[in-house]
């Protein structure tokens, strides 16, 4: 009963925006506001369609369209980006920690992931007048810098403790049979820590498609926005469906690839927890 109350208490917020965005604006003011009966996808069309600035029935200044399409691309390439971007430098520095294990291994990897606690708030006006200087403002190379930032603390902490405990066996093996170590490393290690990987590379998107302040400090044109942050600029009382759709178009693709990769990704995050610990 408790495993059904959970999975409602998950599944209702997503059933809920799916059906609203899949109304019609007469249906849901007159609707029943559970269920959907005559579905459209009229509001995922006015997303991507290209118009000029001003549009609609209400009033010029009233009905205003919006560059979604660039809000997608834009936030396709920050994803992309962030999440290879912070997969490869974890990766680099678990692996020095985890495998190679320096002095004072354990002291450092409390360290790493006691940074990962400190607010990211504290940083914003230094790190808003280090973005200046560097003449990133309201480019999208800011947030590809900032990004991997927010999750990379976590990301270390997870495949260090994850590398540490790979049987070292096989890699000995494999450097006695002239197998360089970056060999060694991409064909053996790599491998053998997919479900650490995909820990990591999920935490990493779930922490970027969550961001809104970043995004929303350091991107001022309508064009260069992300997603979240160009939904926070539609007139909610005139657009409100039209936000529905486009938070389902970022928000489903994410919930999908967290679906498809979940076994991985309690595997990975159990296995590092423990051994960690």
């Amino acid at each position: 009963m408790l495993l059904v109350v959970t999975t409602v208490y998950c599944v209702f917020p997503i059933y809920f925006m799916l059906v609203q965005s899949l109304k019609s604006a007469e249906e849901d003011v007159f609707g029943n506001p559970l269920i959907v009966r005559h579905p459209t996808f009229e509001n995922f069309e006015e997303l991507f369609e290209r118009r000029s600035e001003v549009r609609g029935y209400v009033g010029a200044t009233l009905h205003r369209a919006y560059p979604f399409v660039d809000w997608l691309e834009n936030t396709l390439i920050l994803f992309a980006g962030s999440v290879v971007i912070t997969l490869v430098l974890s990766v680099l520095a678990a692996y020095a920690l985890g495998r190679l294990q320096p002095p004072g291994f354990r002291m450092w990897r409390r360290i790493i992931f006691a940074s990962y606690l400190i607010p990211h708030t504290i940083l914003f006006v230094p790190l808003y007048q280090v973005i200046i200087k560097l003449g990133l403002d309201d480019n999208l190379l800011a947030l590809l810098l900032v990004y991997p930032t927010l999750a990379l603390p976590f990301c270390v902490w997870v495949l260090s403790a994850y590398f540490q405990h790979l049987p070292r066996e096989v890699e000995e093996a494999a450097l006695v049979e002239g197998a360089s170590r970056v060999t060694t490393f991409l064909r053996i290690v790599l491998p053998m820590s997919r479900p650490a990987l995909v820990t990591a590379g999920i935490f990493a998107l779930g922490t970027i498609a969550s961001d809104f302040t970043l995004a929303s400090i350091f991107l001022l044109s309508p064009q260069n926005q992300t997603i979240p942050a160009g939904l926070a600029t539609m007139e909610v009382a005139l657009d409100e469906l039209l936000g529905v759709a486009g938070i389902n178009v970022m928000a489903i693709p994410v919930v999908l690839i967290c679906a498809i990769f979940a076994r991985d990704y309690v595997r990975g995050l159990t296995a590092s927890m423990l051994e960690g610990s």
